[in-house]
């Protein structure tokens, strides 16, 4: 979160602290061993995971141990683009203006991945990069369906660029828009825990009342975003602050009779305290209870209704593993397409996720 790898160019700042320390071995912090320098980061007040300042590991001259020099492979083992596109820039493209590298050292790169197909970055990878194809997007679309997606920057991608199978861009501008509201930078997300989401929300009905568009899909970060800085407080007003927004959409999908669909991919507000297997709280040195700040692996509902909703639709029960791969047919189905059925496939049972609204001026769909 807060060195290295930013996303969807949220905050450059986050890739130039990396770059400092683990090009140029340079950073605030210097420890003669990895060990001694989350120890003596983490006993500071507050301090966890997900917010480490930088720090280098120096020799007995104080000399950083491991810069990147001329003649040096680099590799980036990152499968997922999101958080690795920002710093595959900075490493490969000779005319970079973001920020000013200083030095750069001559070095054979390569992802394990390439990250961004359109961009062709990094020229060299490891594996060849999935082809995703006829995802519901690009169905939809092409069978008139006319789509607008909504998030703040943090998330954008997550209705655009992963929803359509890593591709960035329109399918077909004439029946899609896509919103990015800008997220903040230079904070931490629990300092401004409310995040956008009625920023996003109020676009999300905006869209659902204008008519134009028979589905609208969001992403609302707050649970998750916020969740990770282990900041309890903080989370709980970014829980209220989505359920505000949620409340806003679904408002909007009643006035035209619609249909929504609200789940997620993952949690991580829901349990923020780290248990034993017998599910009780593990306590640190001090007697405190040690705060969880990443995803949580429960099952999380996913919520369909609304006006539009045919009184005879109900659960599968007979879907032997669901999960997310469910939520695309599920989505095809409502919008009265007809979705491959399997026993492994599409039902509108439990999802692991976070809090997706999907909306309908015929559907709609939330998610974070």
């Amino acid at each position: 979160m807060y060195v290295t790898m930013d996303r969807y160019e949220n905050d450059w700042d986050v890739v130039k602290r990396g770059w400092d320390a683990q090009v140029l071995g340079e950073a605030p912090y210097k420890f003669k061993s990895a060990l001694e320098a989350v120890k003596t980061l983490r006993a500071e007040p507050n301090a966890n995971d997900q917010y480490l300042p930088p720090f280098v590991i120096v020799d007995d001259s104080g000399n950083a141990v491991g810069p990147v020099l001329d003649g040096d492979a680099v590799a980036t083992i990152n499968f997922r683009a999101d958080r690795m596109v920002m710093l595959a820039k900075a490493l490969e493209y000779a005319d970079f203006d973001k920020f000013d590298r200083v030095g750069v050292p001559k070095i054979r790169y390569a992802g394990m991945l390439q990250y961004g197909g359109e961009l062709k970055l990094p020229s060299r990878y490891l594996v060849s990069p999935p082809e995703i194809e006829r995802t519901s997007g690009e169905y939809l679309v092409k069978n008139g369906i006319r789509t607008f997606a909504c998030s703040e920057t943090v998330k954008f991608g997550h209705v655009t660029f992963f929803w359509n199978g890593n591709r960035s861009g329109y399918f077909d501008e004439t029946k899609e828009e896509y919103v990015e509201i800008p997220s903040d930078s230079g904070i931490t997300f629990n300092v401004a825990p409310k995040m956008k989401a009625l920023e996003i929300a109020e676009k999300a009905r905006d869209a659902i009342l204008s008519g134009k568009f028979d589905q609208v899909r969001v992403n609302l970060p707050n649970g998750d975003m916020v969740g990770h800085t282990g900041d309890i407080e903080a989370t709980v007003v970014a829980c209220k602050a989505a359920d505000e927004a949620v409340k806003i959409i679904l408002d909007a999908v009643e006035q035209v009779g619609g249909i929504y669909l609200v789940t997620a991919d993952h949690g991580n507000a829901e349990d923020m305290v780290k248990r034993n297997k017998s599910g009780k709280p593990l306590l640190d040195k001090s007697g405190g209870i040690q705060i969880l700040t990443s995803h949580t692996l429960q099952p999380v509902p996913v919520a369909i209704g609304g006006p539009g909703l045919h009184p005879g639709v109900k659960f599968r029960t007979d879907i032997q593993t669901p999960g997310l791969a469910n939520v695309a047919a599920t989505v095809m189905n409502l919008h009265g397409f007809e979705a491959l059925q399997t026993t492994s496939q599409p039902s509108l049972k439990w999802l692991r996720t976070k809090c997706w609204p999907f909306a309908m001026s015929k559907f709609c769909c939330c998610s974070s």
